[in-house]
């Protein structure tokens, strides 16, 4: 079975379910459309997670560099090697 067909097939339940649960008065919500824009809202929010720890891996990085980098000057210093 092809992607394609696999993915029609889902959603096709998907709506079916949704439709059936509209008839029983539970919620019209469940839809192939508001699953879509839960997926992308989620795809936002992840990509902001991951911004957020990029941002704090650069914050960390640059003060260890910060702390490391006077260090190798004196050492370079000492063995007469030029920075």
């Amino acid at each position: 079975m092809n992607t394609q067909k696999l993915m029609n097939t889902a959603l096709n339940s998907l709506d079916a379910i949704g439709y059936r649960l509209d008839q029983y008065g539970i919620t019209a919500k469940v839809n192939r459309h508001n699953l879509a824009a839960f997926i992308m809202l989620e795809q936002k929010h992840l990509e902001g997670e991951w911004d957020s720890i990029q941002v704090r891996l650069d914050r960390r990085r640059a003060q260890v560099e910060s702390l490391v980098r006077p260090v190798l000057n004196q050492v370079n210093r000492f063995r007469g090697v030029a920075s």
